[in-house]
């Protein structure tokens, strides 16, 4: 009989200190974010619950133009990211041969450097004396009053820049999981590489590519480090306005509200997505 209860909760011990884990550090400090949303008052006088959930549309009314860009920015930046790693991992898959792994090192290798100084490295190539427009305007390339920082595009750039190898990892894997046989199966059917890539390849890499977008588009959307170095007052995400409520207004209702919207916002997202794609498998196979 004991050894019956111990052959049954051994599943339940070994995930429980990840369970622990999980309930201090993330769903405690989320009912504390819930609770703080619905308050009221300020650091001075106190905050006092009073389930004022008008929080909620104030936020959202008045932060809509640097919600809505947080969402275009990242949205871009996950397609981009896309685009480019997609053949990159193919390529590293299928011909990297036996220097796959050094190929991927390459990819990772940036990541030694910490995130904030990869994006200002960033700034220093893209200013308007910077190493790159420098030389275009000394060639005449672009005129003098050309420039590239506090724009849309270089946020953009900065996220793709710091976000792509979230994409690309995830669709390696699900590419190095094709069963090359199967493509010889379909040459010895005469099916073209365009025929075999379509209906074999792709179709397998699908899950790779939906937990590459996953890992991309959430925490672009919610980037405030490139917004802030490579944008501008006219670039301000959505980040930028729920760093300055915590931070510098020490306004925490206003931010925690803000906080709880643009996490709605992306589990709608991303549910409407895996719906879109196809399966609830999807999910399954991307966190497996």
């Amino acid at each position: 009989m004991i050894g019956r209860i111990r052959s049954a909760s051994g599943p339940y011990l070994a995930i429980l200190p990840g369970g622990i884990w999980l309930a201090a550090f993330f769903i405690l400090p989320l009912f504390i974010m819930l609770s703080l949303s619905t308050q009221t008052g300020n650091l001075i006088t106190g905050f006092e619950q009073t389930f004022h959930f008008a929080n909620y549309s104030n936020m959202l009314s008045e932060y809509r133009a640097p919600l809505i860009r947080s969402l275009v920015y990242g949205g871009i930046a996950t397609l981009i990211s896309v685009i480019i790693s997609y053949p990159m991992a193919y390529w590293i898959a299928f011909y990297g041969g036996r220097n796959k792994s050094t190929y991927l090192f390459l990819v990772l290798l940036p990541f030694f450097v910490t995130f904030v100084l990869r994006t200002v490295a960033w700034e220093f190539l893209l200013g308007d004396q910077g190493l790159v427009l420098s030389w275009l305007k000394n060639a005449g390339i672009v005129g003098s009053d050309f420039h590239v920082l506090a724009t849309g595009p270089a946020v953009i750039g900065g996220l793709v820049y710091n976000y792509m190898p979230f994409t690309l990892l995830p669709i390696y894997v699900a590419l190095e999981k094709v069963d090359v046989s199967l493509l010889e199966a379909a040459g010895d059917l005469y099916a073209s590489k365009r025929q075999a890539f379509l209906r074999i390849v792709f179709p397998l890499t699908v899950p790779g590519i939906f937990a590459g977008v996953l890992l991309t588009f959430v925490p672009a959307v919610s980037d405030y480090v490139n917004a802030a170095i490579l944008g501008g007052t006219d670039q301000t995400m959505i980040g930028n306005v729920i760093q300055t409520l915590y931070l510098t207004n020490s306004d925490y209702p206003d931010a925690s509200a803000l906080s709880i919207v643009l996490m709605a916002i992306l589990l709608i997202g991303i549910f409407i997505y895996a719906k879109a794609l196809g399966t609830q498998d999807l999910l399954d196979a991307a966190a497996g």
